[in-house]
C-alpha cells in the first residue's frame, strides 16, 4: 500500500522548561508511524508538529504518549 502521511498539529498547555520539549519529541519519535525527520516541538508556542501514517497510528495513541508524560494536550489538528 502507498502511505500517505498525514500532518498533525497538537496544543499542549504552556511548556515550562526547554527540556520538557526533549522528552517530548523523544516520546513521539518513538512511536511506529511517525516520521521521524519531522518531528518538531515548538517551545513558546507549546505545539507538537510532525507527520505520521494514520492507518498505523490515531493521533489519540500520540496524545496518550504525550499525556503520560504529564503534558495535558488542549486540542489537536490533522489534516
Amino acid at each position: 500500500r502507498k502511505i500517505i502521511m498525514k500532518k498533525a498539529n497538537i496544543q499542549l498547555e504552556t511548556l515550562t522548561c526547554p527540556s520538557c520539549t526533549q522528552k517530548i519529541e523523544n516520546a513521539v519519535k518513538s512511536l511506529e508511524g511517525v516520521e521521524k525527520d519531522s518531528v518538531k516541538v515548538l517551545f513558546n508556542s507549546s505545539k507538537v508538529k510532525f507527520n505520521f501514517d494514520d492507518e498505523n497510528l490515531s493521533v489519540e495513541n500520540i496524545e496518550k504518549a504525550i499525556t503520560t508524560l504529564g503534558y495535558e494536550v488542549k486540542k489537536s489538528k490533522v489534516n
